[in-house]
């Protein structure tokens, strides 16, 4: 059976993007669906990301020199720029007609995990993941390896010549490159004594210090040098094994989190073949016709990232108080820029549970004035390493002030059932628990549509 057109690029949007945009539904019934995807690769302008405030210039909070007051209005600061960022990041994923790039440098800013609190870091590493988020996945890795916010993240700064520091050179390994089972201890400890002397400077350069750098002799999967940081990623590069690591993550996270050997067997070895050309592989992808198989549709929970993103583009909203989002994040376990580790967020079943269901599925009431917020945090339950409970987060929290254009919602939806745009798989909900409510106002439809289990499922 052959997926009709508005269900293949309903899908491919979830994908391949954070969900349809109001613009998009009058034409997405008959578009086809190679069009659709012809669609997601055309050249948009690089925008940069960036926060708001200007950059710290007299005193830095971890300068020794600052008194108590000049470190509390640094880090302040410092904190307010750090929302900036997330929330522009954010505003990207909703606004950019550029959704494969958005979409691609999310997977990578979880893929490429860091959390420091220097957000000129930040920021430079953000743009660096989004530059090359179609690129080709050598320039992404060296260009993130010397990135100061990942160098400082794994403590690169502090691995020298006679004190090697393997955090780096293990998670290069495990998470970014080749995964477990593809190498030994002697790789990992080899590849730190490459990597000797890669550090940064307080403007936020890389910068490689001869004297920190062990000069001996190394052997790294089966090969034998003088090698430096540059050479061993070249080496890594070369192994098959690091093709079929990063194919088959893209895989999970784009098509299904259960993947068809056969197809990462074929994408893995094209994107070798192609010398890591991420563009190719995403096209291989939305291309092929399992992409659209039943299997694939509607399998996967949405991050908490692609819910927000999903009904800010469906939903023509003003958010009077952006700054309150965060707390959204927060509160269902995905803030951007601060990943719980550098493994990354976690997927599937782990973003659900009995309070965050009950939070997800109250959203769109509660963007829509129709409720309070209602949350119970767990006992002994805290975020952001400690430093804030959720119950203080929520007692601090003022409401996003959101006010939603339905006339426009109305307009877009003429002649339309919502829950063919607004559902991955129809087939899974059931009408008559919609139907069931008194009022049958459009609006009250995609309130209820929005606020189902189903509507949690890409």
């Amino acid at each position: 059976m052959v997926t009709p057109p508005l269900s293949q690029n309903k899908h491919l949007l979830s994908r391949a993007g954070f969900g349809i945009s109001i613009s998009q539904i009058e034409d997405l019934k008959n578009k086809k669906s190679k069009n659709a995807v012809s669609d997601l690769f055309k050249e948009y302008p690089f925008i940069e990301i960036t926060y708001d405030t200007p950059d710290l210039v007299q005193i830095e909070y971890t300068d020794p020199k600052a008194t108590a007051d000049q470190k509390r209005e640094a880090q302040k600061i410092t904190q307010k720029q750090n929302v900036e960022l997330n929330l522009n990041f954010l505003n990207q994923m909703t606004k950019s007609e550029d959704q494969l790039r958005e979409k691609m440098a999310f997977f990578w800013h979880g893929h490429f995990a860091t959390r420091v609190n220097n957000p000129k870091f930040n920021r430079q590493l953000l743009n660096v993941i989004r530059r090359n988020a179609l690129g080709n996945f050598k320039e992404l890795l060296f260009e993130v390896s010397k990135s100061p916010a990942m160098l400082q993240f794994l403590n690169n700064q502090q691995n020298k010549k006679d004190h090697p520091n393997e955090n780096f050179a293990r998670e290069v390994m495990e998470l970014f490159t080749m995964g477990r089972g593809n190498y030994t201890e002697t790789d990992i400890k080899e590849l730190a004594r490459a990597f000797t002397g890669w550090g940064y400077n307080k403007e936020g350069e890389f910068i490689d210090r001869p004297k920190q750098h062990d000069t001996g002799t190394k052997t790294f999967l089966g090969k034998t040098g003088n090698f430096n940081g540059d050479d061993v990623l070249n080496i890594i590069l070369e192994q098959k094994a690091t093709a079929r690591f990063i194919t088959t993550k893209i895989y999970k996270f784009f098509v299904n989190e259960n993947p068809d050997q056969n197809n990462i067997n074929k994408l893995s070895e094209e994107f070798y073949a192609s010398q890591y050309d991420i563009k190719k592989l995403m096209e291989s992808i939305f291309l092929s016709s399992w992409f659209y198989d039943k299997k694939n549709i509607g399998n996967k929970i949405k991050s908490p990232t692609e819910l927000i993103a999903g009904m800010i583009r469906i939903l023509p909203m003003e958010i009077k108080n952006p700054e309150n989002i965060t707390v959204y994040q927060k509160l269902l376990g995905q803030m951007l820029l601060f990943p719980p580790n550098v493994a990354g967020w976690p997927s599937g079943k782990s973003w659900i549970d009995s309070s965050t269901l009950m939070l997800r599925l109250q959203i769109p009431q509660i963007w829509s004035g129709l409720r309070p917020m209602e949350y119970s945090a767990k006992e002994d339950d805290d975020i952001d390493m400690g430093m804030k409970s959720r119950e203080a987060l929520i007692k601090a929290f003022k409401s996003p002030n959101i006010t939603i254009d339905w006339l426009a919602v109305e307009k877009a939806f003429k002649n339309k059932k919502p829950e063919d745009y607004l559902i991955q798989n129809t087939e899974l909900i059931d009408m008559k628990t919609i139907s069931q409510f008194s009022d049958q106002s459009l609006k009250m439809n995609i309130i209820n549509l929005m606020s189902t289990p189903e509507y949690q499922l890409m």
